[in-house]
């Protein structure tokens, strides 16, 4: 059995955890870890009394025997009931998958109505992945693929913020929060571009819905979408 330790970079599991405890304050939920790795954010869960369950592409990996994890390739149909979970969380898994709209049809249907889909990612949109870009061609987190290796493991979809939201949208999922780890130094120090930016998007009458602060500063961003409640059923007359 090995070890079972986050596969994130560093200090993403902490963040995260106080990111989902800041928005959930009960603790009777059912979760699925999306993506689960090794296990460390499944046990973290189970520890603190949550009914957690987890899947992911190698489930053979997943080391914390407490939990079962399901073999789950995320662009395909999930093995999970309609209507199961009351919270999907998928750390650090969104860049490694190409059928995002697969994925996101799946998650609303095993959500429960009301439930939350929360999904951690590299933020390709801060000013240091903006500058990278420019002169790579390669946003933050992303470098040139080996295309001969299908271990899942290599950053293989870029997505933005306004790409996440209409694969919501078109699932039936609302965009509920934006919000992010913490802020580059890095991009900090290019903020100074900012008003050029203001500018740009001033003349060419493009909605700046990319050039948030979060945005433009953040190094992982913390998305949640909301699966809409049942509609109260009126009382019988």
């Amino acid at each position: 059995m090995g070890e079972v330790k986050p596969i994130a970079i560093p200090g993403i599991h902490k963040r995260f955890l106080a990111h989902f405890l800041a928005k959930e304050a009960r603790k009777d939920l059912k979760i699925l870890d999306v993506g689960a790795g090794h296990g460390a954010f499944s046990k973290t869960l189970h520890e603190m009394g949550y009914e957690v369950h987890a899947c992911d592409l190698f489930p053979e990996i997943f080391y914390y025997d407490q939990i079962e994890c399901r073999k789950a390739d995320l662009t395909q149909p999930l093995p999970y009931e309609d209507n199961s979970f009351d919270v999907l969380i998928a750390i650090e898994v969104m860049e490694h998958i190409l059928d995002h709209e697969v994925f996101f049809a799946e998650a609303r249907r095993i959500l429960k109505p009301g439930g939350r889909l929360y999904i951690s990612t590299p933020n390709i949109l801060s000013l240091k992945s903006r500058m990278r870009f420019l002169l790579s061609g390669f946003y933050y987190s992303f470098k040139p693929l080996d295309l001969h290796n299908n271990d899942g493991l290599q950053h293989v979809a870029s997505l933005t913020l306004d790409q996440y939201h209409y694969l919501g949208i078109r699932a039936g999922l609302r965009l509920a929060d934006v919000s992010c780890d913490r802020y580059q130094s890095t991009s900090r120090w290019l903020m100074w571009l900012y008003p050029f930016m203001w500018l740009q998007t001033r003349l060419q009458k493009i909605a700046p819905i990319h050039n948030t602060r979060t945005l433009l500063l953040g190094r992982i961003v913390f998305l949640t979408f909301l699966k809409a409640p049942e509609p109260a059923q009126s009382a019988p007359r």
